[in-house]
């Protein structure tokens, strides 16, 4: 499919759902994509068993704390670089890119890059919403090498990394991407086309322009979004939406340290009688009801105005605001025991165990709205 402008607005507001807070700013991202389209570099999008066994695919993105994009503005050409630095390393072009991950400014990375490159983009990422760390991948999960990876920043500046794993290559870009100035551009698990139909999660992109389309109407034609959202996911590999909460923040305590941004969001009901905390690094990890875990990584936390469904990411939450909590299931590749001791809340340090939003949502069913 080629992509248009209105395509691409409501492409962004899906993925900045699915990123659950993450991936960085998506206006950011579409105001690029916009000026690379109206240049006239159209985006096309395919999917991947487009792919021959073959191709070549390079994944591109933006690695380092949201927070930092606020002021620290790409020039738009470091990703495509980063790329173009993996075509010489590895002695042959690329076919196609495709996100790492499918949440705010990465769902358009490629986009960007594909323009710029007449690159088709893979409509499949490896992550299904976004995650903090590289590693947290399915490409990693099931056995794709991250390395060798280029990173690069808007002065120019590059760094090309190999490593033994990918835990190590996540650890040492960090680094990188801090002494840039806390964000940077990559080009990382370049893979054959028979590679990515295995380990990569199918249907991303097109999914997102659907949530976002999805919100889009309901507004117009004077429905509920929420529910609109919600009578979407059966349809989807996510299989089930909950409204956690509802009520105002209340506090918002965040630091950008280590190259992510990380802290907690209080929400208090409108009547005051109950309180919501979620936790973050860059992304939505946990909510919880008092003691009461409502919803847990990998399955998705989204943060939604509470009149417009519209998401709104971590580095954007303020006090005052009005909002839904929503949680979402993931598909069951991010459910296997192999992903989830990568990116299960182990994998964030927590000692909480994963328990589906399914099951945790199944005894509150009068008080929540699921479907």
């Amino acid at each position: 499919m080629k992509l248009n402008e209105k395509d691409l607005a409501d492409l962004c507001r899906g993925a900045a759902f699915l990123g659950t807070g993450g991936g960085g700013d998506p206006y950011v991202g579409r105001l690029m994509a916009q000026a690379a389209m109206r240049a006239g570099n159209g985006v096309e999008i395919i999917p991947l068993d487009q792919l021959a066994d073959d191709a070549l695919v390079i994944p591109t993105a933006m690695m380092g704390a949201p927070t930092v994009l606020v002021e620290k503005l790409p020039s738009g050409d470091e990703a495509f670089q980063s790329l173009r630095r993996i075509e010489q390393r590895l002695g042959r072009r690329a076919t196609a890119t495709m996100p790492i991950e499918v949440g705010g400014i990465n769902s358009t990375i490629p986009l960007i890059v594909g323009a710029r490159l007449g690159l088709p983009v893979v409509d499949a990422d490896g992550m299904g919403r976004a995650f903090p760390e590289l590693q947290m991948e399915t490409f990693s999960v099931y056995g794709i090498s991250g390395t060798p990876m280029a990173v690069s920043n808007e002065h120019g500046d590059m760094a090309l990394i190999d490593t033994r794993d990918n835990a190590s290559m996540e650890w040492i870009s960090r680094g990188v991407a801090i002494a840039m100035g806390g964000c940077a551009y990559i080009a990382e698990y370049a893979m054959s086309g028979a590679e990515a139909r295995r380990t990569a999660i199918p249907g991303t992109l097109t999914l997102a322009l659907r949530i976002g389309r999805t919100i889009r109407e309901a507004r117009e034609q004077h429905r509920d979004p929420f529910r609109a959202l919600i009578e979407l996911l059966p349809s989807t590999p996510y299989s089930f939406g909950c409204i956690l909460f509802d009520g105002k923040i209340v506090d918002v305590r965040r630091e950008t340290r280590n190259g992510f941004a990380l802290g907690r969001t209080t929400i208090r009901s409108l009547n005051g009688s109950s309180t919501m905390e979620l936790e973050f690094q860059n992304e939505n990890l946990i909510a919880r009801d008092g003691n009461e875990v409502r919803a847990i990584v990998p399955d998705l936390i989204c943060v939604l105005d509470s009149a417009t469904a519209e998401p709104i990411t971590t580095e954007t939450l303020r006090y005052g605001q009005r909002v839904k909590v929503m949680a979402v299931a993931v598909p069951p590749i991010m459910r296997t025991p192999e992903a989830l001791a990568v990116f299960g809340p182990a994998g964030f340090g927590m000692s909480e165990p994963f328990r589906p939003i399914e099951q945790l949502a199944a005894g509150r069913r009068g008080d929540s709205a699921c479907g």
